[in-house]
């Protein structure tokens, strides 16, 4: 093997990808630390110290740290190409430490100062244009969607968000569920810098930051991808940030069932990922992503009309339920399969300036959703047209890929066989 940039022994490709996908898991549990907290809030009265909060106030709480998050990734993803992933991880962790804290000590009791947290905790979102190009450069192009795709399942850390920040704020206090999110970040910042290392023979860009920012955006598979992740991942980000408050508004659900449910969408998408990009590997990546866009197109129009998500029974085994899962798994195989196919059509020198960019796109994707909905039904108490604008963005979307996406993955291919 040629000399690696770390400063010991190269390292094991699967250690690797374990310790970016634990890292990518607890940002990202921090990252989503205030959305569960949203139906609270919505409860409160007038007489609490944020007072009597309206759905818009509740969704840009829990959008800021999303926006931040996914402006940050194209700064992060292209110092990761610069300085690799086993200085970036636990940087990106370490600062994370900063707003946890400041939400857990200074911010509850005001508002303003909530988005203030908000904002700063975005930084955690960032990880996610780390660990992408960290792990590619670990596996041999065949084996990328696959590993990529597990990678990605480390956002299952907004599950681990859902199911404990609820409980551990009614239980043992409103600042618990901050301190021990701090907790796990310090750790794994110190493990990931006493253990990770880059990938052998990883050569750092010569050019500046600016630079290669402006050619990784004149790609055309990043402004492709971009679009294709801006509703897959992005359309996950939205549902697992407003669903508990869209499940209290529309289907009266109390906080903590609410919470229950969207953590159940999160590992459903999270499950999925890794299948996307599996499936990519031996299907091709263009296949997959058509039937998932194609299965939300159709999952968000059967969502409109609000079918109900509990029985009369008490059970589970709802229309509403089944649709919303069944959007959760294609939503979750889309977001792995981009991936897949940025691994597949990106030179390994640009994949993080490109997974930045993109990756961008699908956080703004996410952020927009919340907002959109919260005026929607402030105007009409109801939230059936967010939906059919995701049907109709998912559907041109599906036209998309099989078109423009399709014809970039068959040059970039015939381009690698050449170069071969």
């Amino acid at each position: 093997m040629s000399a690696t940039t770390a400063p010991r022994s190269p390292g094991n490709p699967w250690v690797m990808l374990a310790l970016a996908t634990i890292g990518f898991a607890v940002n990202f549990w921090a990252w989503a630390l205030i959305s569960p907290l949203g139906p609270l809030f919505l409860k409160q009265g007038a007489d609490s110290p944020l007072g009597q909060l309206s759905q818009s106030e509740v969704s840009l709480m829990v959008a800021v740290p999303v926006v931040v998050g996914s402006l940050g990734r194209i700064v992060v993803g292209a110092l990761t190409d610069r300085y690799g992933g086993r200085l970036m991880f636990p940087i990106v962790s370490g600062v994370s430490i900063v707003p946890v804290l400041f939400l857990a000590y200074f911010a509850l009791d005001s508002y303003p100062l909530v988005l203030l947290g908000g904002f700063f905790l975005g930084i955690a979102g960032t990880a996610f244009a780390v660990g992408v190009p960290f792990v590619n450069a670990w596996f041999p192009p065949e084996k990328r969607g696959l590993a990529v795709g597990i990678f990605g399942a480390g956002m299952g850390g907004t599950a681990i968000s859902a199911l404990t920040t609820v409980p551990l704020w009614e239980n043992l206090g409103r600042t618990a569920p901050f301190l021990i999110t701090a907790g796990v970040l310090a750790v794994y910042a110190v493990v990931a810098w006493v253990v990770m290392r880059d990938a052998p023979g990883r050569v750092p860009p010569s050019t500046s930051l600016g630079a290669r920012v402006s050619a990784d955006a004149r790609l055309p598979i990043t402004w492709q991808a971009s679009v294709l992740y801006a509703v897959a991942f992005g359309g996950y980000v939205a549902f697992s940030v407003f669903l508990p408050t869209y499940l209290k508004t529309a289907h009266g659900l109390e906080p903590a069932d609410a919470a229950n449910r969207m953590a159940g969408f999160v590992v459903v998408a999270v499950v999925m990922r890794p299948v996307g990009g599996w499936l990519s590997d031996r299907l091709g990546s263009i296949p997959v992503l058509a039937a998932g866009f194609a299965v939300v197109a159709v999952c968000a129009a059967v969502a409109a009309p609000n079918p109900p998500v509990t029985a009369a029974d008490g059970s589970y085994l709802t229309l509403g339920t089944a649709t919303f899962l069944l959007m959760a798994a294609a939503l979750g195989s889309g977001s792995g399969a981009t991936f897949a196919l940025i691994a597949q059509a990106t030179q390994p020198a640009r994949v993080g300036g490109v997974t930045g960019l993109v990756g961008a796109a699908g956080g703004l994707g996410g952020f927009v959703p919340p907002l959109l909905m919260g005026w929607i039904y402030g105007q009409t108490e109801s939230y059936a047209i967010g939906l059919w604008l995701l049907a109709v963005t998912s559907a041109l979307t599906l036209v998309l890929t099989v078109t423009l996406v399709r014809r970039t993955a068959a040059e970039s291919a015939a381009a690698a066989g050449v170069a071969a």
